[in-house]
């Protein structure tokens, strides 16, 4: 029974021991991965973070009752949530999914901190980022091998002459370095979004946080707004419509009146009480529609969502990423330790 509790008994000093005659082997594997990982870590690009918070206006029809008690409790405020909207905002951040919605950072303009960058995010993304040198090793390889073009369907361009629906495969890999750059979130207790932007250069960064944050808000305020703007254009149609009416009756009144000022023939005056009252029916539409259109417009004004911007993008000072001393160290450790297990392999293999 002593001979199995000494067997299993783990002596640190010889494991020292050990580890203190094979000691050159730190001397190789240390300075080795420091140097390896100092080259690597240099060759990836430093980036940037910054971030918008962004308290958008919602309709509360309802107060919740018993539910929304029991909601309140858990730190949960239905009132802020719930809303006659079809489009509920816990679902603005799932517009980042929309093709049609992403390829219109396309179009922003964008100019780099030092001045030598001034162009469209689309190009900027596509042409002026920096890679890490074995992107390049790759990129080489692949044009070593047979490829495919890429196939688009016909007909797809259409009269803008871009289809965000279909892509090819290098415009698809933008749409995606972009979701990958641009988050949305959305906190379900006070209802903010957050627009977190990520990118190499940090007065880009706080230029694409701001577009998207003012494009984020021409979406919302134009989903809020559709319905009341179709019945606008509708009472507006109906106005001008009215008016024509109103006024043909007026001039036709108007004229026959001339014609027949000193008649005084029952026959010629009843038609032109007809002609008056068909006038005055015309002149009622008319001014109902105005009214009909004056409410249109106030119920645009109404819908349309009032923002509140609790924190504004701003230039970020230092860097995000990567932690390059920290990464060195880690590797460093990391190498340390290895070493150890690989000196001492055989009794960890023994205590298994």
């Amino acid at each position: 029974m002593e001979e199995n509790k000494n067997k299993d008994v783990i002596d640190l000093r010889e494991l020292f021991k050990k580890i203190k005659k094979r000691k050159r082997l730190f001397y190789i594997t240390l300075p080795a991965t420091f140097v390896l990982s100092c080259l690597f870590i240099i060759c990836i690009p430093r980036y940037y973070d910054t971030d918008v918070r962004l308290a958008p206006e919602m309709e509360s029809p309802m107060s919740g009752g018993a539910l929304g008690s029991i909601a309140a409790s858990f730190g949960f405020d239905l009132s802020n949530m719930e809303t006659t909207d079809a489009i509920s905002p816990m679902l603005y951040p799932d517009l980042m999914d929309d093709n049609g919605f992403v390829s219109k950072f396309f179009s922003f303009k964008v100019v780099s901190a030092d001045g030598e960058i001034n162009t469209n995010y689309h190009d900027y993304l596509r042409d002026m980022q920096k890679r890490p040198w074995w992107d390049y090793v790759f990129d080489w390889f692949k044009k070593m091998l047979p490829q495919k073009q890429d196939e688009v369907v016909k007909g797809s361009e259409g009269k803008s002459g871009f289809n965000p629906y279909v892509l090819s495969r290098k415009e698809s890999g933008l749409i995606s370095k972009i979701r990958k750059n641009v988050t949305f979130n959305m906190d379900k207790k006070t209802g903010v979004i957050t627009i977190m932007v990520r990118d190499q250069d940090k007065l880009i960064c706080k230029t694409v946080a701001d577009s998207v944050c003012s494009l984020l808000q021409q979406f919302i305020t134009e989903y809020r707004t559709n319905k009341a703007r179709i019945d606008l254009k509708y009472y507006t149609k109906l106005a001008v419509d009215a008016k024509h009416d109103y006024e043909r009756a007026r001039q036709l009144y108007g004229s026959y009146s001339d014609r027949n000022m000193d008649v005084v023939l029952e026959s010629y005056r009843s038609k032109q009480e007809d002609l008056e009252n068909d006038m005055q029916l015309k002149f009622n539409t008319y001014t109902a529609m105005q009214t009909q259109l004056q409410q249109a417009k106030a119920k645009v004004q109404e819908r349309t969502p009032a923002f509140t911007l609790l924190k504004g993008a701003s230039v970020p000072i230092k860097p995000t990423g990567p932690k390059r001393m920290i990464f060195v160290i880690g590797m460093v450790m990391l190498a340390f330790f290895g070493t150890i297990g690989w000196i001492l392999k055989d009794e960890l293999k023994a205590t298994v």
